[in-house]
Formats: C-alpha cells, structure tokens, sequence
C-alpha cells in the first residue's frame, strides 16, 4: 500500500512498544523507514523487539524501561528523547484491562486502570506536546482508544471512563494545538487477537465468541491496523485531525457494547474467568523474573 520509504527520516515514540499491537505498529514503521522509541514496563521484551526490528530492517531503535503512571520518570524520559532531537510522532498505545462486574471491582482496581490510560497517556503528551510548540517542530499524536468511547461497555468500565477522557483530549487538543502545526488523531480497534489482552479479555474461548456481533464475520487482521496507523503517522494528511477511527469490522455499530453478551455468566462463571485472569498474570510475572 505504501512507499517503502514512507517515513524515512522520522522519528516515532511508541509506548507499550514491546508488545501486542505496540510491537506490531512499531514493525510497521521502521518497515517503511522511521527511527523508534519504545518504552514499556518489561524490559526483556523491549529488548527483543528493539533487536529484532534493527536486525529486520535496519533502522535505529531505542528502548528504555517506562512506567507513564509516574510524571516525573515521563518528564524526564521525554527531555532525554528531545535532547537527542525532536521527535516527529507519539503513538499512545500503554494500557491495562481486565474484565470485571463493577459491584466486584475495587477502588485500587478502578485506579490500576485509570492511572495508566487516563493519567499516563495524559502525562506523555503533554511531555512531547510542549516540546513541540515550543520549538516550533510538527509532529503527529496517535492514540490507540476502543469503541467503548461512544457506546460504553459493560464489565470494563474503568478502561470505558479512561479511553473516553482520552477521546475528548483529542478533540480537545486538536482544536488547542492545530495552530502550532500538531495533528492529533486516535485509532478505535476493534478485536485483533493479541496474546496479553486475549488472555484478559476473553479467558478460556479461544476465539472471537465473547467478542460480539461482527458484520463482517471475522476478528481484525494485523495489517489491517498497522496501514491504518502508518497512514496517521504520514506526511499527506495533515487536514485529518482531531478524528477518533474505528477499524472494528462496524462491531460496535451492531449495539449493546462488546461485552454486552456476558451478562449470560453467572458468578461462578465469572470466579472461573477471574481465576483463569490471575493464572495468566502470575505467568507475566513468572515471565519477568
């Protein structure tokens, strides 16, 4: 779809870049060219993919340990970037998710969630914003939201609240910050199967069956998503701004949220998935060690 040196000469920060749909869209750019920046929480699989892209396509990329929840590490990590030169993109991809009735989740729960999507994301670009206008540099935002932002969703209401406030702030900025020469867009996946957010998410189907009615009959393909975020990244389009996209097959215009069909499990149903939830985190954890 696109020249293989589409975005040669920029320079992109991907947060949550190690893994799923992160390393996926970070592939993606430095296929077509770009220098990266990837941070994420676990070191080892920021290593490896940092390797693994330099080794595939020979660009420059760089990776560090990030947690965004702490503005002070964000500021300063973002000094660190801008002394080396400006950056040219941000894709706000670090998040965090479980599945939860809301009469059973906690306030640390709800605040796991919120200080990572809402907090973070928040924190990060602001961070590379302002370095922006203030040297006068363009450059684009791209952050990665659900469609819960117009329909909400049951059994994930923490990430409902949070991806919306991200929606607003990028409307928001867009009207703020297009003068400065900053375009910012948002991109609403619908389910591409990664395995992270799989086991979370959808614990114990295997398949896309918890996932809703999906008119076009099949969960999202990689490429799909990664053309999408390569062509907001892109110089070509700089009247598009402020919009949020859904590449979700129209899920979420079939109605009711994409959880709505879970109200069928019963609490032991839902003791089930929640043990099968803390299985796969304790092998994350596992994993790290």
């Amino acid at each position: 779809m696109f020249k293989e040196d589409l975005l040669k000469g920029k320079r992109i920060l991907i947060t949550g870049g190690g893994t799923g749909l992160g390393k996926e869209m970070a592939s993606h750019y430095a296929k077509h060219g770009a220098d990266l920046y990837i941070c994420g929480r676990r070191e080892n699989v920021l290593k490896e993919t940092a390797n693994q892209l330099i080794d595939d396509f020979g660009v420059n990329v760089k990776y560090e340990t990030l947690d965004i929840r702490a503005s002070s590490d964000v500021e300063s990590y973002i000094e660190r970037i801008f002394e080396e030169g400006p950056l040219d993109g941000l894709v706000n991809n670090a998040a965090g998710n479980f599945i939860s009735p809301t009469k059973d989740l906690s306030h640390k729960g709800f605040d796991a969630i919120a200080n990572i999507v809402f907090h973070g994301t928040f924190y990060i670009t602001h961070s590379v914003g302002k370095r922006w206008i203030e040297s006068k540099h363009k450059g684009s935002i791209v952050s990665i939201l659900t469609t819960w932002v117009w329909t909400g969703s049951p059994y994930v209401v923490p990430s409902a609240m949070s991806k919306s406030g991200i929606n607003a702030m990028t409307q928001s900025l867009a009207a703020e910050w297009g003068k400065y020469g900053i375009k910012v867009n948002a991109i609403a996946p619908g389910p591409f199967p990664t395995k992270g957010a799989w086991e979370r998410l959808n614990p114990g189907t295997g398949d896309d069956n918890s996932m809703g009615s999906i008119p076009l009959g099949r969960v999202g393909e990689m490429e799909e998503l990664q053309n999408l975020a390569t062509f907001l990244m892109a110089d070509g389009c700089d009247y598009l701004t402020g919009q949020t996209i859904a590449i979700d097959g129209a899920q979420y215009l079939t109605g009711g949220g994409t959880f709505s069909n879970l109200d069928k499990l019963s609490d032991e149903d839902w003791e089930q998935m929640r043990a099968m939830i803390r299985s796969s985190n304790n092998k994350d954890k596992a994993d790290r060690a």
